[in-house]
C-alpha cells in the first residue's frame, strides 16, 4: 500500500545559474536514477549510454518491482535518503513531494536551460510536473507518458467463423469496440467459447485491492461516463460529482463487466495478472497501461499480427485513466548539478525522439506531432488519442488516504458484491470529506 510521506516541511533548494553546466564537460561523478522495474526502464538504460558518452557522468540504476515501487521510493524520500539523485516518480506523488520539499523546484533551471513546458503535451505537463494543479510551479520534467488502453486478439476477430457467429447474434460486425456497450457484447461473446480446443474468456480488467489496481480500472469506466472528482467551480465540493448519476452508471457497468466476462479467479488482478491472462491466450481483450504494449507487440505467442490496440471506449463521453511519471531531482542528493545535466540532456528533442524509438513514451510535441508519428508503431495512435482524453486521480498530499478509501469502496462493491454503486460512491464522498476536513481543505 502506498504510504503518505511525513508532514515535516523541508526548505526547497534554489536553482541558480551555476547549476546549469555544460553537459559535455567530462565528470567523474556517478548518478543514481530510481524508477520502477519494467521494460521502459530497460530502454532508459540503453538510452542513457549516450548521456554518459557525452558528459562522462556514469549512470547507476535502482529499479524496484511495481509491487514495492511506491513504498520503497516514498520511504526513501521520507527518510531524506541519498540513494536517488534522479527519481522518476508517480504522478500522484507530485503534491506531497512539492509541499514537503522532496523534489527540487525546477522553474529557474528550466528558464536558464531554455526548457519550455509548452514543448510538451499539456495533459502531461499538468499531471507530471505542476503543483498546485493549474499553476506554473514545476517539480518534474515529463518523462513517461502513459494511460490505460486495451489490446485485443486481432487474429480471433478476423476469423470468418467467429465474425459470422458474432454478427448473427449482435447484428453488427466484430470489430474493435468504440463504446463500452460494444466491449461488453464482445466480451460476452467470447466468454467460455472454445477456440482451437481451448476455453477462452472475454476480458481481463483491473480488480486488485492492495495498492491502486481497482481504482485505475474502474475510473476507466467512471471517466467514460463523465464522472468528476469535485465541483469545477468549488474545489473539494464532492456531493453530486463523485457520486453523480453518471458516476453511478459507470461503476455499475464496470461491475457488470467483471461479473459477466472475466477469467476464473480474476478477483485481485492488476497489470501483471492482466498481462499473464492475455499472453497465455486466456482472453480476447485486456485493459492495461500502454507502456506494456511494446512488449506485447513483440511477444512470440500473441504479438505481431495477432494483437491490435484500441483506446478506452466511450460510455457517454470520452475519457481514459492517466498513467505515467515525471523525472525529478531529489532535494537530498549531493549531486544536483549532475542530475540537472541529465534532465537537460533528456529534454532535447533528438533524445526524446530516440526515447520513443527504443521503447519509451515521449510526450514531447516534436515527437508526437511529427507527421510520421501515428504510423510509427502499431500503438502510436492509441497513445496519442489516449493522452488527449486522460484524467488523473487526486494528486493531493493526502492522496494515499484518498486512494485507500476508494480501493476499499470499489472492491467491496465490484468484487465482494456488497451494496449498490450509489452506496459505494456515497460512502466514498463521506470518506473523502473526512480526509479533506482533517487536511484543512474544507470546514
Amino acid at each position: 500500500m502506498k504510504k503518505r510521506i511525513g508532514l515535516a516541511a523541508i526548505a526547497m533548494v534554489s536553482i541558480g545559474g551555476a547549476l546549469v553546466a555544460n553537459y559535455t564537460r567530462a565528470q567523474t561523478q556517478e548518478l543514481t536514477l530510481c524508477w520502477a522495474a519494467w521494460d521502459p526502464a530497460n530502454a532508459l538504460v540503453e538510452l542513457s549510454k549516450d548521456f554518459t558518452a557525452k558528459s562522462g557522468i556514469k549512470m547507476k540504476f535502482e529499479f524496484v518491482p511495481w509491487t514495492n515501487y511506491a513504498e520503497r521510493m516514498l520511504n526513501e524520500l521520507n527518510s531524506k535518503g541519498k540513494l536517488c539523485d534522479v527519481m522518476i516518480g508517480d504522478s500522484q506523488w507530485i503534491g506531497t513531494s512539492a509541499t514537503e520539499g522532496h523534489y527540487v523546484k525546477l522553474n529557474d533551471f528550466f528558464a536558464k536551460s531554455k526548457i519550455n513546458m509548452s514543448d510538451f503535451m499539456p495533459a502531461a505537463v499538468n499531471a507530471y510536473s505542476t503543483w498546485p494543479k493549474g499553476s506554473t510551479n514545476y517539480y518534474s520534467l515529463p518523462a513517461m507518458g502513459d494511460a490505460v488502453a486495451w489490446t485485443y486478439r486481432k487474429d480471433w476477430f478476423a476469423r470468418a467463423d467467429l465474425k459470422a457467429a458474432f454478427k448473427a447474434q449482435y447484428k453488427y460486425d466484430l470489430l474493435p469496440p468504440t463504446t463500452y456497450k460494444q466491449l461488453r457484447d464482445i466480451a460476452t461473446f467470447f466468454q467460455g467459447r472454445m477456440i482451437d480446443k481451448k476455453k477462452v474468456y472475454g476480458a481481463a480488467i483491473y480488480t486488485e485491492r492492495g495498492s491502486e489496481g481497482i481504482t485505475m480500472g474502474a475510473t476507466s469506466a467512471l471517466y467514460a461516463w463523465g464522472m468528476q472528482y469535485d465541483n469545477p467551480k468549488k474545489p473539494y465540493d464532492l456531493e453530486g460529482f463523485t457520486n453523480s448519476k453518471n458516476a453511478v452508471a459507470g461503476l455499475e457497468f464496470y461491475k457488470s463487466l467483471y461479473k459477466c466476462c472475466t477469467p476464473p479467479g480474476h478477483s485481485n488482478a492488476y497489470m501483471t495478472e492482466d498481462l499473464d491472462a492475455y499472453k497465455s491466450g486466456q482472453v480476447a481483450m485486456q485493459m492495461n497501461f500502454i507502456a506494456f504494449f511494446p512488449g506485447i507487440a513483440k511477444d512470440p505467442d500473441v504479438g505481431g499480427s495477432k494483437t491490435g490496440f484500441f483506446v478506452n471506449p466511450i460510455g457517454t463521453t470520452k475519457g481514459a485513466t492517466l498513467g505515467g511519471q515525471g523525472m525529478s531531482v531529489v532535494s537530498y542528493s549531493n549531486k544536483q548539478e549532475a542530475a540537472l545535466q541529465y534532465l537537460q540532456w533528456f529534454a532535447q528533442p533528438s533524445v526524446q525522439k530516440r526515447w520513443w524509438d527504443v521503447g519509451g513514451f515521449s510526450v514531447h510535441n516534436s515527437v508526437v506531432k511529427d507527421k510520421g508519428f501515428l504510423t510509427s508503431k502499431p500503438y502510436a495512435k492509441v497513445f496519442a488519442d489516449s493522452l488527449a482524453i486522460v484524467k488523473d486521480f487526486w494528486q493531493e498530499p493526502t492522496y494515499a488516504q484518498l486512494l485507500i478509501a476508494m480501493q476499499k469502496r470499489l472492491h467491496e462493491y465490484v468484487v465482494a458484491d456488497k451494496g449498490t454503486a450509489k452506496e459505494a460512491l456515497d460512502g466514498l464522498v463521506k470518506d473523502w470529506t473526512e480526509v479533506f476536513k482533517e487536511d484543512g481543505k474544507i470546514k
